[in-house]
């Protein structure tokens, strides 16, 4: 009898065990999987990532057509965007091209159509001016007549534009159309309280600099239309950034091989930077196509993205060396790099049209994107910024112009470009 009672005991004792085990092993394979979904809001059923963490704004911004006198044109290439705030965004183009109905699908062979239903079928880049950088055989600025006949094919203007939070245009810096061929990039220091804006000029080498209001021009850096590689001039430059106590670097660039450091008022301090052999250079401080910067605020690092050779370099404020990582094999090609508010480097991808999120170590965090000319679709982002809303603008060589997107609902911060803080001083 004892024995029979402690066999039942004994019974019941492994019977709770088992439920006791059965339900902790049930509770942590919850948190598991709960802690193994990689999702931008994590409260959604369904759907998919397309966009990350965000929705696009349809037709933001409005199109250029819809400004008075302007008529059947569309954006060309979108260069860089920049959002002072939400209700005064900067963006740059290179012109504009015919705003033309999408053709009909036509048979050129009996295996061939052109265009594919879903896909684009204008490339803005390669429409847009300008065309060769010199004259044949000569150093002399080109005539861009290689781009195409001027007022049919394309027409130069509308380069810088801004537009509010609804899309509207609402500023006119058509007075400055002229001062430029290839507009590559637009800045504001964000540590500036006068808010300059700062242009970026391939073609003329130079990097322009005007007063807040469009009114004046009140600096040039470089020698307008010399190219070279010294104190005085760039060749063909492309991105800027700053350090917290003003001073800035400059990308410079598609020939230069070489990253120039000015302080806040435009004068040189130094420069680094070698030129290396394009695709396979592994040496430090060796560069080919010096096509984006960014700077750490904290730890006043400086972040290269040496295009040629796909991979970030980094540097101390002083151009000493301090650490590298690839950005992927073939046909990987980086277009910029971007320091966002909560000290994580973006990049966009050409080649994979995914915007790419590493930690300052060159970790890599999160991707999102996809290819198309559609709403939210990516082709050829070559500017990018958050406003203090934390609405993402892109501006697109190839689709042209540019987009906005606003964070989704329920989003999970990780998965957003963070918008930065106001600095709490200027420099000047």
């Amino acid at each position: 009898m004892r024995k029979r009672a402690s066999l039942v005991a004994l019974m019941a004792v492994a019977l709770v065990v088992s439920v006791v085990l059965g339900t902790q092993i049930a509770s942590v394979q919850g948190q598991a999987q709960q802690q193994m979904r990689v999702a931008a809001v994590p409260a959604e059923r369904g759907g998919q990532d397309m966009f990350g963490a965000y929705e696009p704004v349809a037709g933001w911004p409005k199109p250029l057509s819809s400004v008075p006198g302007v008529g059947k044109w569309t954006w060309g290439a979108g260069q860089g965007v920049f959002a002072e705030t939400p209700n005064r965004v900067f963006v740059l183009e290179r012109g504009m091209l015919p705003e033309v109905e999408r053709p009909k699908t036509v048979k050129i062979a009996p295996s061939i159509e052109f265009p594919i239903g879903r896909l684009p079928w204008r490339d803005n880049t390669s429409a847009s001016p300008p065309g060769a950088l010199f004259k044949t055989g000569t150093q002399e600025p080109g005539d861009d007549l290689d781009a195409g006949q001027p007022g049919v094919d394309y027409k130069w203007g509308r380069i810088i534009n801004v537009v509010d939070a609804q899309g509207n245009h609402i500023e006119d810096w058509t007075q400055y159309d002229t001062m430029f061929r290839r507009p590559h990039s637009v800045f504001e220091s964000p540590y500036d309280p006068q808010k300059d804006v700062w242009i970026v000029d391939d073609y003329r080498h130079a990097i322009f600099r005007f007063s807040n209001d469009g009114k004046k021009l009140l600096q040039t850096l470089g020698t307008p239309n010399v190219p070279g590689n010294d104190d005085k001039h760039f060749y063909r430059p492309t991105f800027m950034a700053w350090a917290p106590n003003g001073d800035f670097y400059v990308a410079d660039g598609y020939a230069n091989t070489r990253v120039v450091k000015f302080d806040k008022t435009g004068k040189f301090l130094m420069t680094w930077g070698e030129k290396g052999e394009a695709g396979k250079e592994t040496r430090p401080s060796y560069f080919n196509n010096v096509h984006g910067v960014a700077v750490d605020p904290q730890t006043g690092r400086v972040f290269v993205n040496d295009r040629g050779n796909r991979r970030i370099q980094v540097f101390d404020a002083n151009g000493k060396y301090l650490d590298s990582w690839s950005v992927g094999r073939p046909p990987a090609d980086i277009h910029l790099v971007y320091m966002d508010g909560s000290r994580m480097l973006w990049a966009f991808d050409r080649a994979s049209s995914k915007m790419i999120k590493y930690d300052l170590g060159g970790n890599l965090q999160y991707t999102f994107g996809t290819w198309g000319n559609f709403p939210g679709g990516f082709w050829g982002v070559h500017g990018m910024h958050v406003d203090s809303e934390g609405n993402l603008y892109v501006a697109e060589v190839d689709n042209g112009g540019a987009q906005k997107f606003r964070p989704r609902a329920g989003a999970n911060p990780a998965f957003l470009i963070a918008k930065r803080a106001a600095p709490t001083t200027g420099t000047r």
